[in-house]
């Protein structure tokens, strides 16, 4: 027996309850985590990212932009310049989170081919020139902040794109079958 906090003693465990513990935490250790927190947790893991850009046709394969737990710049760079913005020729840094997501998606469908990536970055002036264009661009768009990309990736149904970026938890996902891509971004978690 053991006393607790008030100095009163505490029943002792019985063998049933100290199985049940021991029950649920091997069946913790041994479930799959979460995309997000297999990502979070994995400091070693080498991450690489295959990218195509359906605007300029710059094609990015397997660039390694993480290992041993940090982030190789040249090949934030690299990736940079394709989801810079092509219509002003504008590269502004991506948030290595919104490239992690991208990771997460490749890695959930086990994706070989390049993602598809239809829009990253875009400097003020060409996002207010798209938002006076479509009612689908916000004027305060996170494509401004270098959080946002807009994505397919080939053979894999949109819906299930965005379903698996819903479950990831990790900011916005717009939807948009009529334009075929996903938007995801590192803002807060909303959909649309």
């Amino acid at each position: 027996m053991f006393k607790d906090q008030t100095n009163k003693l505490a029943p002792p465990v019985s063998r049933r309850q100290l199985l049940k513990i021991g029950l649920l935490a091997s069946v913790a250790c041994i479930s799959p985590l979460p995309a997000w927190a297999r990502y979070s947790l994995s400091g070693n893991q080498l991450r690489s990212l295959s990218l195509y850009n359906t605007h300029t046709g710059e094609t990015l394969r397997k660039v390694a932009y993480w290992e041993q737990g940090v982030y190789l710049q040249d090949a934030l760079s690299e990736i940079n310049v394709l989801l810079r913005d092509h219509r002003a020729d504008s590269v502004k840094p991506i948030d290595p989170h919104a490239i992690d997501l991208l990771f997460a998606l490749q890695d959930k469908f086990d994706c070989q081919c390049p993602i598809e990536i239809i829009s990253g970055y875009r400097s003020p002036e060409t996002n207010s020139k798209m938002s006076r264009n479509s009612s689908g661009v916000a004027k305060r768009s996170y494509h401004m902040q270098g959080k946002a990309i807009d994505l397919r990736i080939p053979n894999v149904p949109l819906k299930k794109l965005r379903k698996a970026a819903l479950e990831l938890g990790r900011g916005g996902v717009g939807y948009y079958p009529k334009s075929n891509f996903v938007h995801v971004d590192t803002g807060p978690v909303r959909r649309w």
